[in-house]
């Protein structure tokens, strides 16, 4: 390591020696952590006039780390969790250099003792079974294409994968025959086994025996052959959810991305009596708190729950705590 600037070094060891092969991160945790590196080190670099070469470990303090995410919030327009998950990657590697470069545990602290973030908390947009059924109907399942994006949308929402989870599946990790199931590889690479509606099972049975694939290639490819990407996926959906609104006009005022299907698979297993815990462990939750943020129940559950319980009626004369004087003149000496 060298002497006058460790960074280049700490940073190489960082990814390949504790990332990779001691913590054994996946490939998107690698990528999102290089990604989150390459804007923190232009932007000091930019800061400082000098080149992202000549960085030095002196340069990575506190206060350009507070600077940088500002940044990534307001001028880049990043959402507050997306500045939380760039924090995380600065922090993580500061974590790291703590127990690799002593003399930079004073640096080192002051970084991993910048806050996250608090964002509003905001009820989740969720689809009704109607709009779902709407935008299924949009794909020409006479094409191939039509044919795979209504077999991807019938999984997101038969099975409430995220949208990397269902773009990762091939054909090895579904089971055909009945009861037909799928194996997904969540975050952590955490796997979890879904059953399918044979409906899905069957979209997804046509769709490789219209573009066969090996059992261990990935099922959703683009017109290439190429694995399709999340972003892909994102902009095919906002058409089909833009013509679905000429049938269902509730979806003008909804937010739709690939996600909406996984929480709308929540909702529904709530509304139809499924209980939480079976929930928690078809979505891959590590923790309950997080199944209950994301299957909050519709209303229409709430108007059930509402109609069970009576409606209070007024008592003929004052209550208690009003007829007791003593109470009130106690209550006035507070």
């Amino acid at each position: 390591m060298s002497k006058a600037n460790p960074f280049p070094d700490l940073m190489r060891a960082f990814f390949y020696e504790w990332l990779v092969e001691q913590r054994n991160a996946s490939i998107h945790t690698v990528r999102s952590y290089r990604d989150t590196w390459r804007l923190f080190l232009r932007f000091v670099a930019q800061r400082a006039g000098r080149k992202v070469a000549m960085i030095m470990m002196t340069d990575l303090v506190a206060s350009e780390v507070a600077a940088f995410l500002s940044y990534a919030e307001h001028e880049r327009g990043g959402t507050i969790g997306t500045r939380n998950c760039r924090l995380a990657a600065i922090r993580s590697f500061f974590h790291f250099v703590a127990t690799r470069d002593p003399a930079s545990i004073a640096q080192c602290v002051e970084i991993l003792n910048i806050p996250v973030k608090r964002a509003p908390v905001s009820e989740p947009c969720y689809l009704d079974p109607a709009e779902v059924t709407a935008i299924l109907a949009q794909p020409d399942r006479s094409t191939l294409e039509g044919m795979r994006d209504h077999a991807l949308l019938s999984l997101l929402y038969n099975s409430g994968a995220r949208i990397q989870e269902a773009l990762d599946l091939c054909p090895e990790a579904i089971r055909f025959e009945s009861p037909s199931c799928v194996r997904l590889t969540g975050k952590g690479r955490k796997e979890r086994i879904c059953p399918l509606w044979p409906e899905t099972a069957l979209l997804l049975k046509k769709l490789l025996e219209r573009q066969p694939r090996a059992p261990d290639q990935r099922l959703f490819v683009n017109r290439y052959g190429e694995p399709l990407s999340a972003s892909g996926v994102r902009f095919k959906l906002a058409a089909y959810v833009k013509a679905a609104t000429e049938a269902t006009p509730t979806l003008r005022t909804k937010h739709v991305t690939p996600h909406a299907f996984r929480h709308a698979t929540a909702v529904h297993l709530i509304s139809a009596g499924v209980d939480v815990t079976v929930i928690r462990s078809w979505l891959g939750h590590v923790s309950l708190d997080t199944t209950n943020h994301y299957a909050r129940a519709n209303l229409e559950t709430k108007r059930k729950a509402l109609e069970q319980v009576a409606v209070p009626t007024t008592p003929g004369g004052q209550p208690s705590w009003k007829r007791d004087a003593s109470v009130l003149a106690w209550l006035d000496t507070l």
